[in-house]
């Protein structure tokens, strides 16, 4: 391996590094900003520091669309990594290649995040002993606002989160082999900011509780109980405030629920993700014209570096 030095005090690796990263479904009914699971698909992103410039290359989901320059969130979650490693690459060649559909409420922010953080600290010499995955974590928080999709992109499987103050923390907690999904992404998304802006301030206590249980009901469910993920999966707190943003989804939702199969809005919407024990392939018909079915397995791994 050869390497040599920018501006700060580590080198770099002059080799490309790629890194995968997982889709994510946040609140999975009653865990909202607390719940989150990653799911089998992945954006691959490759770094290279170089002599000199930004390049940036796109493929797949956002493509026309996403900026080529510093704007882009991977290269700007990059930069914040670097900063709190104290280095600055001379410049940067970032080629993303995007399976995550955006703005549909499986991750992709988030993927982009955890993945550009990861990136830059497995490009500069000793940066993965340097900023352990706490850290990482505590620093997509803060650029993402919230842990429930980075804190499962980042460590994999099911993964209860949440923050107080400075404080940030995503714990995992076990799934049930037999437990797989099904998401139902429409062909138009929601912005998060507007999902989140259609939550009432308040609710009643009565609310609260309910949607407490079924958050604790759903630990054990996804952890072994699978029996109770109908039930478990039954929210009160912010689906149905969200209808007018995504009616389609919701109803979708209603009419896969009636037929006892445990199904929500995958985070702010407005995918539909079904968890279930059965054959995905047995859900397929349930996908409405002009969507897209993805059966996705559970990812265990979170992001990960690939071998070079």
């Amino acid at each position: 391996m050869t390497s040599f030095h920018g501006a700060g005090i580590a080198a770099f690796r002059r080799e490309p590094v790629t890194v995968e990263v997982p889709a994510t479904s946040a609140n999975l009914g009653p865990g909202f900003d607390c719940l989150g699971l990653a799911v089998d698909l992945h954006d691959t992103l490759t770094g290279q520091v170089v002599e000199s410039g930004l390049v940036v290359e796109l493929e797949g989901q956002g493509s026309g669309t996403l900026p080529r320059d510093e704007r882009h969130l991977v290269v700007r979650s990059m930069r914040r990594m670097f900063a709190t490693l104290g280095v600055t690459p001379p410049g940067l060649v970032l080629r993303a290649v995007n399976r995550i559909p955006q703005s549909r409420g499986l991750g992709s922010s988030s993927a982009a995040i955890v993945g550009g953080l990861a990136l830059a600290r497995a490009l500069v010499e000793g940066g993965p002993d340097t900023v352990d995955d706490a850290t990482l974590l505590a620093l997509a928080t803060e650029i993402e606002g919230h842990p429930d999709n980075v804190a499962p992109a980042l460590l994999g499987g099911f993964v209860v989160s949440g923050q107080a103050g400075e404080e940030t923390w995503g714990v995992r907690a076990p799934v049930a082999a037999e437990v797989t999904t099904v998401a139902f992404v429409p062909p138009g998304g929601v912005s998060t900011e507007l999902a989140r802006g259609l939550l009432p301030a308040e609710v009643a206590h009565a609310t609260a509780a309910a949607n407490t249980g079924r958050a604790a009901l759903l630990v054990a469910a996804l952890g072994g109980a699978t029996d109770q993920l109908f039930r478990a999966t039954e929210d009160f707190l912010h689906q149905q405030f969200r209808e007018a943003a995504m009616p389609e989804s919701l109803a979708l939702v209603r009419s896969l629920r009636a037929d006892g199969l445990a199904a929500v809005v995958s985070g702010a919407g407005p995918t539909v993700l079904v968890l279930t024990t059965g054959d995905p392939a047995v859900l397929q018909h349930r996908c409405p014209e002009g969507w897209a079915s993805y059966p996705l397995a559970v990812d265990h791994a979170g992001v990960r570096t690939l071998a070079s």
